[in-house]
């Protein structure tokens, strides 16, 4: 009779402390993973449902365009709408007006573009959101959006938690000065 013993290799290194990762963590982007969207709760708890509230306000109209202002001295915006743990924002964006190069402190977000086209220049270099698209961003991630074009546009931001922070940072991807070496 033949037996076989198998035991399990011993190891010296310790093992790595388990980190609870966020459902935008494990999915990367998840607009790109379309099974994950879904549809709008009364009050929204995790980033696909976030972006399901997203959806559902841009696809109402009569609530928020009769309360699009554009100003061309400043970004203008209006708070649209609260919930427990999240708040949602209507901006308006006359041709060059931009945020500058900022990060929304601890709080995540879903930015929908309702009408014209917006430019974010984000870590992996700019790009174009024409109307519908969407951009899911967690805690610390810095930006700038911007309309490069000649016409106005829309946009609708939902921040969770509430925006309480934005912090501003020095250097801006849309007019970058040349610094010499």
């Amino acid at each position: 009779m033949n037996s076989t013993s198998v035991s399990a290799p011993a190891t010296t290194a310790a093992l790595a402390p388990l980190a609870v990762e966020s459902d935008l963590q494990i999915a990367g982007d998840i607009l790109s993973v379309q099974h994950l969207l879904q549809p709008a709760r009364e009050h929204p708890a995790t980033v696909a449902e976030f972006v399901g509230l997203a959806r559902s306000i841009a696809a109402n109209r009569a609530e928020w365009e009769h309360l699009v202002r554009y100003d061309a001295t400043a970004r203008w915006y209006h708070r649209l709408r609260t919930g427990p743990g999240y708040e949602v924002w209507l901006l308006s964006w006359v041709p060059g007006q931009g945020s500058g190069r900022h990060d929304h402190g601890a709080s995540s977000g879903v930015l929908t573009v309702l009408d014209g086209e917006l430019t974010e220049h984000g870590p992996r270099g700019p790009l174009a959101l024409g109307s519908g698209a969407q951009r899911v961003f967690a805690p610390g991630y810095a930006h700038e959006v911007v309309n490069d074009t000649l016409e106005g546009a829309v946009s609708l931001h939902v921040y969770f938690p509430g925006l309480t922070e934005m912090p501003m940072h020095g250097c801006s991807p849309a007019h970058r000065e040349h610094v010499p070496a």
